[in-house]
């Protein structure tokens, strides 16, 4: 019996370049602006196109998150009878996301009436590195596959992955979870240079592991996480665990001065390059020369600030990967510094690549490593011990002689204080913790700072105790369903998990302390909560 062989792949920026070149100039103009990288060649058919002419399937599905237009426009190129999947995917080298797409897809191909013996066959080629390792673990363990692969210059093959992951994945895994706990096995306050950084949380454990891993190399770093989260501490902190820490360290908000302003703090510039260039100035890659640049909030940069940034930051393959060339405004002579760079932003710079507000490809010139620093939320038995050091601090400030502060008394937190601290959600995270503590501190008679004092620097509270009185005072009998009434507080915690996590559903796993993603995913089907609050404005 001939097995019926079922391909399934994702459509990449290969394909869409290869595409390109036989649109009509407007056409091809949308899709080279928006994939970027080298103009399409003609006689390049890419990987799909490549693969399709020389081999048959049964059916062909073709995983994208590009704009349909482009989706049947490719369709028609190829002039083979393809399914075009349309899924969401906001980053395309998140792993967590490709798995759950590409096993999905899988699984609801392989549950059809007419599977039977149908061979899967999946395609390595188009996408990124990261939907390739995806396809390789899928294909490998529980959907087992033929794995196709293609070349640019038009030749294809059947690639023979000779080890079975089954057999080496949990030596893997050992390795990776060694590893892993040797980064995260320190606090903060024990490794070098993070000792401003509180807390003993799993969370802040990991930030500071793959942090303290990077400070010693000279590859750009990008710090993530909400505002209020302590980016600026973090970039200082990788300063002073790099060999660079006895070098300057050099900030500039990005979204504080204007574009002009802006330009002149980066690059310098020359007497007279305008109004009120009164005389030469050496900018902030000049002035941090042999040390640390960190670009706060570098999400807010415009587009022709970004082009420059793009020019400045592009590596020198001779020299290193710190080694910058920079030209003052007003001159045309390049300037030599050795600079390394930390950026940060709390916007998701993924939408806005996509919604073409900043340059994809000085992303990945900035993002040499990410870190992501965790909102309170997930460092919850950090909480106390962070407001008690705030606190002190507040203390010290309003203490301090000459600060004008008569009559001061210090503060502590109140076991009631304490709990109350611990158990909000602090949107605002640090910084609203921190302003709220302050305000407690100035209105607080006496030398403690009680519950009382904190809920009126937050504003109106809701009590825990008439939240459980609510939960629990629907009056019983008539149309009253102890099941419905269940499903319905499950459903609330799962509409606000997704919604924190932004539709990630293994962050959401964890915020709700379910131990499986799917059985997250199980629950959101059931009740029919919505899984696209990542996509959400």
């Amino acid at each position: 019996m001939v097995r019926k062989k079922v391909l399934i792949q994702w459509i990449g920026h290969s394909d869409l370049r290869a595409m390109a070149a036989s649109l009509s100039p407007a056409k091809q103009k949308t899709i080279v602006d928006s994939i970027k990288g080298p103009p399409p060649t003609a006689g390049d058919n890419g990987p799909t196109k490549t693969l399709l002419s020389s081999n048959s399937f049964d059916d062909v599905y073709l995983l994208s998150n590009y704009d349909s237009d482009w989706n049947k426009w490719f369709q028609g190129w190829l002039g083979t009878k393809t399914t075009v999947v349309p899924v969401k995917l906001g980053n395309p080298t998140e792993y967590s996301r490709i798995f759950e797409i590409a096993d999905q897809q899988i699984r609801d191909l392989k549950s059809a009436s007419d599977w039977g013996d149908s061979e899967l066959c999946l395609h390595l080629s188009p996408g990124t590195p990261m939907m390739a390792a995806v396809w390789l673990l899928l294909g490998k363990t529980r959907h087992p596959a033929t794995f196709y692969e293609t070349s640019r210059d038009g030749k294809c093959w059947i690639t023979d992955v000779p080890f079975d992951l089954v057999d080496v994945i949990p030596d893997v895994l050992r390795s990776a979870d060694i590893r892993l706990q040797h980064l995260a096995s320190e606090a903060p306050s024990q490794v070098e240079g993070f000792g401003d950084i509180i807390g003993t949380s799993s969370a802040i454990r990991d930030a500071v592991g793959r942090a303290k891993r990077a400070a010693v190399r000279s590859v750009s770093i990008l710090l993530l996480g909400e505002s209020g989260t302590g980016k600026d501490m973090f970039a200082q902190a990788i300063h002073k665990a790099s060999p660079r820490r006895k070098e300057r360290f050099k900030a500039i908000n990005c979204a504080a001065l204007s574009k002009t302003l802006l330009e002149s703090e980066l690059f310098g510039h020359a007497k007279g390059a305008f109004t009120d260039a009164k005389q030469d100035r050496a900018g902030a890659f000049e002035t941090a020369d042999k040390g640390t640049l960190f670009l706060d909030e570098i999400g807010e940069c415009d587009l022709e600030t970004q082009a420059k940034l793009l020019r400045v930051l592009q590596p020198s393959t001779k020299e290193g990967p710190a080694i910058r060339y920079v030209c003052r405004l007003g001159e045309e002579k390049d300037r030599r510094v050795d600079v390394r760079v930390i950026a940060a932003t709390n916007r998701d710079l993924h939408k806005a690549i996509a919604d073409g507000r900043f340059r994809e490809d000085l992303y990945y010139r900035l993002a040499g490593v990410t870190i992501t620093l965790p909102p309170l939320r997930e460092r919850r038995s950090d909480i106390a011990a962070i407001a008690e050091r705030l606190l002190g601090l507040i203390n010290s400030q309003f203490q301090a002689e000459g600060s004008k502060e008569p009559g001061y008394v210090h503060k502590s937190l109140s076991v009631p204080g304490i709990d109350f601290v611990k158990g909000q959600a602090w949107p605002g995270n640090v910084r609203q913790l921190y302003n709220a503590l302050v305000q407690a501190a100035v209105f607080a008679d006496g030398n403690e700072i009680g519950r009382r004092e904190l809920e009126a620097a937050l504003g109106e509270m809701p009590d825990p105790s008439s939240a459980m009185a609510s939960l629990t005072g629907m009056p019983l009998g008539d149309d009253f369903s102890l099941e419905k009434h269940l499903e319905a507080i499950e459903e609330a915690y799962l509409r606000k998990a997704m919604e924190e996590a932004r539709g990630v559903k293994a962050q959401a796993s964890r915020l709700l302390g379910i131990p499986h993603y799917q059985t997250l995913d199980g629950k959101l089907k059931r009740l029919g909560v919505p899984a696209d609050w990542g996509k959400r404005a």
